[in-house]
């Protein structure tokens, strides 16, 4: 198994920015592509941002160009840089981690925007 945890959420307003993370622990030398994704209340999840293991890189057509996604492979973690933020951005944002052994899903990290 692989335990993605999130950190780095917060409340800013509109304009501001903020950087989360998502370190994943455990079985880790079979993770294949990082995610995040996103969930405001009253709506589905929805695809924010991927990194595959090689770099390539992975937006939703919302957070491209404000949003810039990596990744530290050596030490199994994922950034996600939020610029620009907007009120609509505000939801609780998840990791995904697809590994060779299945997807695992972080407990999430609220990001909350303010107009």
């Amino acid at each position: 198994q692989v335990q993605p945890v999130e950190s780095g959420g917060g409340s800013v307003q509109a304009g501001g920015s903020l950087r989360l993370s998502c370190a994943a622990s455990g079985y880790t030398h079979c993770i294949y592509t990082m995610s995040w994704f996103r969930q405001a209340p009253g709506k589905e999840r929805e695809f924010v941002s991927g990194i595959s293991r090689d770099g390539s890189t992975f937006y939703a057509d919302s957070v491209r160009g404000r949003f810039t996604i990596s990744r530290d492979n050596g030490e199994n973690t994922m950034y996600v840089q939020m610029n620009s933020l907007k009120p609509e951005d505000t939801a609780m944002y998840y990791c995904n981690t697809n590994t060779c052994g299945g997807n695992y899903w972080g407990q999430g990290t609220q990001v909350t925007v303010s107009s």
